[in-house]
């Protein structure tokens, strides 16, 4: 790929613009040479302005979503693309939510600019179970185990019953939730259901891959190859 297209891709500017870049000396390899259009070192050489480039494609990065963010750069308000670098937003593939999280659910959101990713990771048949730490507004009742994992359990305004779902009791008001499916506001509504509200929730595992603890509120990275292999673990 020409240097010109590869920083377009990446979202670093229009292809005019990442010319303007390379002619003004602002691309070089990692020994401060500047780099020419006709050239391309490896991706892991190549610096815009003495910073390092992007992750190339595919990226799959992990982001610890904070409440009062959508996932969806169409909706309205804060989104999560405002959390990452401005130019992602303008990478080609783009990057997107595997699976969304609620504007007021916080933790583990995984974007990619892999389709064949993202689809394997969201289907059913993938065992990428996700779970939830929900905090409820009143104390669990004992019957919520036996009613999320029967199978027969129908959502209001639906007519498919939810697959079982794991649950494991933790306080008086806290439980951990594990989803085979991810209907809309699905632990809520489940929730809703028992007689209950969820006043907080939280996802803190996607398959083999928890929200590691040193990943705050806000912040990402880019997923090493085995933590990727270790979501289908």
């Amino acid at each position: 790929m020409k240097l010109v297209k590869l920083l377009a891709n990446l979202g670093y500017g229009s292809r005019k613009e990442a010319q303007r870049f390379i002619r003004s000396g602002a691309v070089t390899d990692d020994t401060g040479r500047v780099l020419g259009e006709g050239e391309v070192p490896p991706h892991d050489r190549i610096r815009f302005r003495g910073e390092p480039l992007d992750p190339p494609f595919p990226l799959t990065i992990m982001l610890n979503k904070p409440d009062g963010y959508t996932c969806s750069a169409d909706d309205p308000g804060a989104t999560v693309y405002d959390l990452l670098p401005e130019r992602f937003a303008h990478r080609n593939p783009g990057l997107n939510p595997i699976g969304r999280l609620d504007k007021d659910t916080t933790g583990l959101l995984l974007l990619t600019d892999d389709g064949k990713l993202l689809h394997k990771i969201i289907h059913p048949k993938s065992g990428c179970l996700k779970v939830y730490h929900a905090t409820l507004d009143r104390p669990l009742e004992g019957h919520e185990g036996e009613l999320f994992g029967s199978g027969t359990l129908m959502l209001n305004s639906e007519t498919k019953p939810l697959l079982p779902a794991g649950f494991e009791a933790l306080a008086e008001k806290e439980a951990l939730i594990t989803l085979h499916e991810g209907r809309y506001h699905q632990v809520r509504r489940m929730f809703a259901a028992a007689g209950n509200h969820v006043i907080d929730l939280k996802r803190i595992s996607i398959g083999g891959l928890r929200l590691p603890d040193d990943l705050e509120e806000g912040e990402w990275r880019a997923l090493t190859p085995e933590e990727l292999t270790g979501v289908f673990s």
